[in-house]
């Protein structure tokens, strides 16, 4: 006969997954709204008949051209953001960590602005380059914030680490602001708009830019979310469970860096996505990283696309910059999150 423990953690992995399908099902739906949704609209059937290739010329050059493309970046960008999140609020402890807030999308972004200083971005190599640079940049952005924020004989506070990422990303974001003034006038209305985290990338070239990386470091983060239960309980306590405690904590930090990285190159300066992702995904599925980083990935594939949806529809025929959406939910929440933190 099955114990009361068990019993228990059946139910548990029962909710999780109905709330993972949930999830899928949810992105499915606004997926399908979303190809309908634009300035020249298409009918649900004559979305249809496109994908079966019975659509005329134009409905074609829509759907599968511009529409799809972002659509398909929007719910990657959405993952990969949420899921380097929540690697950063298990490792970090901190329930305010995200690649926004704490500078490593600003350091990302920097890399992209000094590079389009220098190449046009339209090309096709420079558009498989950004990921990997920003991936450099938000490295190195982390790196300073480590520095800056660990003190001797303490380590890293929550709060000193939430406190040194802004001011690192404060700055980071002034000299991106010093940059554009030189840029000839095409470079600087892309940036500025960039900045604002549009979903700019609106054909193929930059799905596959930024795809092969997910495809690298999602399976790695979810094979190691286990070790990911062992590291939030204290390093400590991790060692004495034979976990090889800075390791782990490298590799794993090192991918939420890339994945932050490889998404603001595509999708722009979008914030706040690593952060509410997480924690929605653990009112939905709990605190266990088995359901968590998958829960995060779907949650923040789900709220970009919706950001997005609504980006393109509220002032039609022209559109706000999906960050801009994105920050008008996430900067109360982030607020409300302050002001519940006991640090």
């Amino acid at each position: 006969m099955a114990s009361l423990v068990e019993i228990t953690t059946r139910k548990r992995s029962v909710k999780a997954y109905t709330m993972l399908t949930i999830l899928l099902v949810a992105i499915v739906l606004v997926f399908i709204i979303s190809m309908n949704t634009g300035f020249i609209r298409l009918s649900p059937m004559d979305v249809l008949r496109t994908l079966f290739g019975q659509g005329t010329d134009k409905q074609e050059l829509i759907l599968f051209e511009f529409r799809l493309p972002r659509i398909i970046i929007s719910v990657l960008v959405g993952a990969g953001l949420a899921l380097s999140g929540a690697i950063l609020q298990g490792l970090s402890r901190n329930p305010l960590a995200d690649p926004g807030i704490l500078g490593i999308n600003a350091g990302a972004g920097l890399a992209v602005v000094l590079f389009i200083s220098f190449f046009p971005v339209k090309q096709a190599a420079p558009v498989y380059m950004m990921p990997l640079l920003a991936m450099l940049g938000a490295g190195a952005a982390a790196a300073l914030i480590y520095v800056l924020a660990y003190k001797k004989g303490f380590g890293i506070s929550p709060t000193r680490l939430v406190l040194v990422g802004i001011a690192v990303a404060a700055g980071i974001n002034a000299a991106m602001l010093v940059l554009t003034i030189k840029m000839d006038p095409q470079n600087y209305q892309f940036v500025a708009i960039w900045l604002a985290g549009s979903i700019w990338g609106t054909n193929w070239k930059f799905v596959m830019a930024l795809l092969p990386w997910l495809i690298i470091f999602i399976p790695y983060v979810l094979y190691k979310a286990q070790t990911l239960n062992v590291l939030h309980l204290g390093d400590q306590l991790a060692s004495g469970l034979g976990t090889s405690v800075e390791k782990e904590r490298l590799g794993l930090l090192a991918s939420a860096v890339a994945l932050a990285g490889a998404c603001v190159a595509v999708g722009g300066g979008i914030g706040f996505v690593g952060l509410i992702g997480p924690h929605l995904a653990k009112q939905l599925v709990g605190p266990k990283h088995q359901y968590l980083l998958p829960a995060s990935m779907l949650t923040g594939g789900l709220l970009l696309i919706v950001a997005d949806t609504l980006a393109r529809w509220i002032l039609q025929p022209s559109e706000i910059p999906t960050g801009i959406v994105v920050a008008v939910i996430g900067a109360p929440y982030f607020l409300f999150l302050l002001a519940k933190s006991k640090a």
